[in-house]
C-alpha cells in the first residue's frame, strides 16, 4: 500500500477509531474499576477483535451482513444480549468496586478482560458496518491482497488501542478521586446504567 494511501486511511479511521461506544466505555469502566494494567489488557483483547472482523469484512463477511437481514439481526440481538449482560453484572458485582486500605483493588484476571473485550468487539454489528465501508474505499478491486488487508486491520486495530490506552492513562487521576465507597457505588450504577443503555440502542437500532 503506498504510503499517502495509508495515511490518507489513518486520518479517516481517527474519528470512528476514538468516538464513544460499547469498548470504548468498557475501557473507561475497566480503567475506573481495576487500573491501568487491566485496561492495556482489555485493549488488547479490543484489538485483536477489530483485526478479526478486519479480515472477515474484507473476505465477504461485512457484504453478507450489510445484505442480509436475518444475519445482522442475529449479530444486533447477540452483542446486545452481551452488553446489557455486562451492564447488569456491572451493577451487582460490588466485590469489584471495593477498596483495600484506600486502594482499589482488581479483583478480575487479565485474561477474563481480554476475553470480555473480545467479545464486546466481534459482536458488536455497528463495528462492522462502520469497517464494511471504510476499508473496501481502499483496498485492491481486482484481487484479494492480504497483505493489504492485514495493513487495514492492524492500522485501525492500533489506533483503537491507541485510544484505549490514553484512557488507560488518563484514568490513573480520576481513580485517585474515586476513594470514596460512595464515590465508586455511583461509577458502578452509572457504568451499568450506560452499559445495559447501549445494549438496549443497539438491541432497536436498523442497519
Amino acid at each position: 500500500m503506498p504510503v499517502d494511501l495509508w495515511l490518507l486511511f489513518v486520518a479517516v479511521s481517527l474519528l470512528p477509531a476514538i468516538s464513544p461506544g460499547p469498548a470504548v466505555m468498557l475501557a473507561l469502566s475497566n480503567t475506573l474499576r481495576f487500573g491501568r494494567n487491566a485496561t492495556l489488557a482489555s485493549a488488547s483483547g479490543n484489538a485483536l477483535g477489530l483485526v478479526v472482523l478486519g479480515f472477515a469484512v474484507a473476505l465477504g463477511f461485512g457484504a453478507i451482513m450489510a445484505t442480509s437481514a436475518i444475519a445482522f439481526t442475529v449479530l444486533k440481538i447477540i452483542g446486545a444480549a452481551y452488553l446489557i449482560f455486562l451492564g447488569i453484572r456491572i451493577w451487582r458485582d460490588k466485590t469489584t468496586f471495593q477498596l483495600q486500605n484506600g486502594v482499589l483493588t482488581a479483583r478480575k484476571s487479565g485474561w477474563k478482560l481480554f476475553l470480555e473485550a473480545l467479545l464486546v468487539s466481534v459482536t458488536n454489528p455497528k463495528a462492522i458496518l462502520v469497517i464494511t465501508a471504510l476499508f473496501p474505499q481502499f483496498m485492491r478491486t481486482d484481487r484479494i491482497d492480504l497483505a493489504e488487508i492485514t495493513i487495514l486491520s492492524v492500522t485501525y486495530a492500533a489506533l483503537c488501542f491507541a485510544n484505549h490506552a490514553a484512557i488507560a492513562f488518563a484514568g490513573g487521576h480520576m481513580r485517585r478521586f474515586l476513594t470514596s465507597a460512595r464515590r465508586m457505588l455511583w461509577v458502578r450504577r452509572v457504568t451499568g446504567t450506560l452499559f445495559v443503555g447501549f445494549g438496549t440502542a443497539l438491541a432497536a437500532a436498523s442497519r
